[in-house]
Order: structure tokens, then sequence, then C-alpha cells
């Protein structure tokens, strides 16, 4: 991953009557090639440590669920987990869009539209995509793949005003390669608090956060009975602490629940017996992002451990 980098202006360059923000852009996929979100955006924000989660709406869930392809095979077991977090999120208060079996021009053409709605009174975005995926950051639609970042670059900076400074949350459920984890066993930062509202630099990659099923290289596994250990860990958590714990908490535990309680089982194949896997998870999140007590409701109506699976 290309690590975001965060220049802060001297104090004295500061004008402490203003609150403007200036929105740039940074790379997150790992590619080479800046991100095509370039210009800037100017807009009025304070400093916090927590995000504001007072708006009338929880906001948007996006729930891409690719089962069937023109080329590979199917991923069965996918609409159990495309139940799972489609019904956590519906009750945590987001209004859940799902999404089956997209091309990739409908995909683009979908997230662009969703992208181009007015976010302004929705607290933040989710989006789920559960499918095919390999090396160099690529994931699959029904008929192609595509890079990964395809997902957010709607989402980020000017491409969608009114999600900026809005903690936008991706979660991926998808191999990122062929390699395999096999076990083993095992036996503070401190910030200064800023002083009312100022001047600084937001990329536009901030309030990004994106978790992977997998490290990259890796396979992530798939129960064709139980769904995947990854989204069946996320839906888990979310359920028991959305309203409990901060998020990047929650993610932790997901990674715990992932690593601790999951093992491949598959006795008479040596290469995948026994073997792990470790979510990832890369935040560019800028504040604390607790979940609201006082649930929003959405637009949307009601929606409808061992394993030897892998996407």
């Amino acid at each position: 991953m290309e690590s975001s980098q965060c220049f802060i202006q001297p104090a004295n360059q500061l004008d402490a009557r203003s609150t403007n923000v200036t929105i740039t852009t940074s790379a997150l996929d790992g590619s080479t090639t800046p991100s095509p979100v370039s210009s800037s955006k100017r807009v009025a924000i304070e400093v916090d440590d927590h995000y504001d989660v007072s708006h009338p709406k929880q906001g948007i869930a996006l729930v891409i669920n690719q089962v069937n392809f023109s080329n590979m095979s199917p991923r069965d077991g996918s609409d159990i987990d495309c139940n799972s977090i489609s019904s956590v999120l519906k009750t945590i208060g987001f209004d859940v869009r799902v999404f089956n079996d997209l091309t990739k021009k409908e995909l683009l053409a979908m997230l662009k539209t969703i992208a181009s709605e007015d976010h302004s009174q929705n607290n933040c975005l989710v989006v789920v995509v559960m499918t095919h995926g390999e090396e160099e950051n690529r994931l699959y639609a029904n008929d192609k793949s595509y890079k990964v970042s395809k997902l957010w670059e709607p989402f980020v900076g000017d491409a969608c005003p009114s999600l900026v400074g809005k903690p936008k949350l991706f979660f991926l459920q998808a191999c990122r390669g062929t390699k395999l984890y096999t076990g083993s066993r095992v036996k503070r930062m401190i910030m200064e608090p800023i002083p009312g509202p100022i001047n600084y630099v937001i990329p536009a990659m901030a309030d990004l956060l994106v978790m992977y099923s997998t490290c990259d290289g890796y396979y992530a596994w798939r129960n064709t009975d139980k769904g995947s250990w990854f989204i069946q860990s996320l839906s888990n958590e979310l359920g028991v602490n959305a309203y409990r714990l901060e998020l990047l908490h929650i993610l932790i535990a997901v990674s715990r629940r992932v690593t601790n309680l999951y093992q491949s089982n598959a006795p008479r194949n040596g290469t995948l017996y026994a073997k792990k896997q470790m979510p990832c998870i890369v935040s560019m999140l800028t504040k604390l992002l607790y979940f609201p007590t006082q649930k929003p409701q959405p637009d949307c109506s009601s929606l409808t451990r061992t394993d030897n699976s892998g996407e």
C-alpha cells in the first residue's frame, strides 16, 4: 500500500478566524499513477476528535454480491454472507441497497449514480463487496476485472462533495492471491489537543477506511454452507458491538475472531489443511467513529468455522 502523506502548515501561517479546508489527493491502492481526483475543494469544518453522527440518516450501505461469473466458478455461500451483513447494517440504521452479479459496466455506473446523490443528511457511507479477487489489487465483476480503487474513486474529494469530511467505509471479501497462512503458536500513542478551529489541509483520501478479508497476496476462505470467515465475523461483531465500541475497536475484534476461531479443514489435502487467515485494515480515518445509539431509520424496506473453500 502506498502510504498517505500529511503536511501540517506552520501555526504562524494559519488564520485562526477561518475554518476553510483544502482537499487534495493521494493514492491508496498501491498504484504508481496519481488518483484521477485531482481538483481541490474548500469546505467549512471544525476540528474535533469524533465524527459527527447527528445527521438525520445513518447513510447508504451498498452490498455488492458477486456469486456468478461468465468465466469463473460461482461463489457458493455468498448469499449467506449477503443476508448476514445486510441484516446487521439495516439494524444499525443504514439504507441497505443490494446488488447481485453486476457486470463491470453496471458496477461502475451504479457507483457513479450513488455518488451523485445528496449525502448531506447522512452520517457516513458503507460499501461491502463480496467477489473473486487476485493479486495487484484486482477484483472481479460478472464479466471483467477492475482495480479496487474504482470502488472509492467516485466518493472521495470533489467527486462527492456531500461526503467530504465523513467516514467512507469499504469491506472487501475476496482473495488477494494464492498464498496460504500457516498458524504459529503464541504464548500509546498520546495525542495533544488542538485548540479551536484552524486552517489545515485534508487529502482527498482522508476519512476513508478499507478492510480487506486477507493480506495482499493471500487466499480468503469461504464455507459454502456458512459463508465466509470474514463477513460472518464482521456481521457478528457489528451486531454485538455497534453501539458499544468505537469502529476500529470493532474491526480489531473482527480480525481477532477470524484469526483465533477459524482454521481450514481439508485433511485429505495437505496443502489446504489447517490454514489460517489474517484480515488487513487500511485506515485513513482522522477521527473516532461511534455509531449513534439513537438509530436513524433507513429509507429502504426490509431485506430479504472450519472451512475448505476459498475465493
